[in-house]
């Protein structure tokens, strides 16, 4: 019962969350088709996707304000968007419009993900619980089924513009969800964030980074390594992001149940460390089954450590600065569109794309030695204040 209560409580949030992880699945389930429809190598694909994502990163400026502009209907807009640019990116045969087409379908899902965020951390502040790993999750649920769907489709013979189509009915059914309520802060607390701890919340936006690089190096790239390097076909392919995504899932629809009460920081501490390990398993592998598992182990490592960190965030800050601290927050998350591009693209040129995976992996393990430890001294400092000024 207290699960469907939460289903309940963040139903537009998932919506969202939902929507996102379908646009983002059939892309990177059939990125190895769009790289050779396009014509164009492994590091001039990196930039490619670097300089269309940049999108992503305007979400931090366009979220805030496209809910001043549209009110309701903002995530709406923004899915809106997204739809138009993957659409564009299954007809793209130059450099030119996979670029374009990537710069709409980022920075369109960049909108909605950054308000579905927002509406969660909203929801978890009146209902008391804890509710961003149950997002996630089910958007990670959303994300491999429609990637398990996109390898079918392939394999039946089915091109870009057709799946990006089907995806696109999908979106269709869910929009209703995704009108937001009339929770319109006032225009003072909308402008003025000069109390806003940044240095928190950019640091908050590190920790977040660093775990969508490893979501995002693995989901773009997961299925290229193993239809490359492993000769795997089309359906083996789309099994990478989408065992991924199957990991991601397990861990933070199991947070939500079991780990409520487990310290935040450890618990990312200890799921940093698990994906570095998967994430190196997958580069190393020498067959298709050890791929599978170190792709596993990669998201459920990397599945509770966004969450987590955005929830953080969200706490830390008074009401009339979450959307703002959300924002960027989670904007600092999307340069992971811009670097995992460049890493993986441009490692995989020179040394192989095992190497690529050694790398992101290197970067996670970082991440709990050094960056958690320090942003955990960050906000036990904040805390104190916080409490006492209520």
């Amino acid at each position: 019962m207290q699960l469907l209560n939460d289903l309940i409580a963040s139903r537009r949030a998932l919506a969202g969350f939902i929507v996102v992880g379908f646009g983002w699945a059939a892309f990177s389930a059939q990125m190895p088709v769009i790289k050779a429809q396009v014509g164009v190598g492994d590091g001039f694909w990196g930039t490619l996707v670097l300089i269309g994502s940049t999108g992503a990163i305007m979400a931090m400026w366009l979220a805030p304000l496209m809910h001043r502009l549209v009110g309701r209907w903002a995530m709406i807009v923004g899915a809106a968007f997204m739809v138009a640019g993957f659409l564009l990116a299954g007809a793209a045969q130059t450099p030119l419009v996979i670029g374009l087409a990537l710069f709409l379908a980022a920075g369109g899902s960049g909108i909605a993900d950054v308000l579905a965020n927002a509406e969660v951390s909203e929801a978890e502040a009146e209902t008391g619980r804890s509710l961003m790993n149950l997002n996630h999750g089910l958007f990670s649920l959303a994300y491999a089924l429609a990637a398990i769907a996109v390898g079918f489709a392939r394999e039946g013979g089915m091109g870009p513009v057709g799946v990006f189509m089907g995806m696109s009915l999908a979106v269709v059914v869910l929009v209703p969800w995704m009108i937001l309520p009339d929770r319109v802060p006032e225009e003072e607390d909308m402008a003025d964030a000069t109390g806003m701890p940044r240095a928190l919340v950019w640091v908050g936006g590190l920790v977040v980074l660093s775990a969508f690089l490893g979501e995002a190096a693995s989901e773009g790239w997961s299925a290229l390594h193993v239809e490359r390097t492993l000769g795997g076909g089309p359906a083996e392919g789309a099994l990478g992001p989408a065992l991924l995504a199957t990991g991601m899932a397990v861990g933070r629809l199991g947070a939500h149940v079991f780990g409520a009460g487990w310290p935040p920081l450890r618990v990312m501490v200890l799921a940093s460390c698990v994906a570095g390990v998967g994430l190196a398993l997958a580069g190393a592998a020498p067959g298709l089954g050890v791929a599978y598992v170190g792709f596993l182990l990669g998201g459920l490592g990397v599945s509770v450590v966004g969450p987590l960190a955005l929830g953080l965030v969200g706490q830390a800050v008074r009401p009339k600065y979450r959307l703002a601290a959300i924002s960027q927050a989670a904007a600092l998350g999307y340069a992971a569109f811009f670097l995992g591009p460049v890493i993986m693209g441009y490692v995989a040129e020179g040394f192989g794309l095992r190497a690529s995976f050694y790398v992101i992996a290197a970067i996670m393990l970082a991440v709990a030695v050094v960056l958690l430890p320090a942003w955990g001294r960050m906000l036990a400092r904040r805390s104190a204040p916080m409490s006492s000024s209520g």
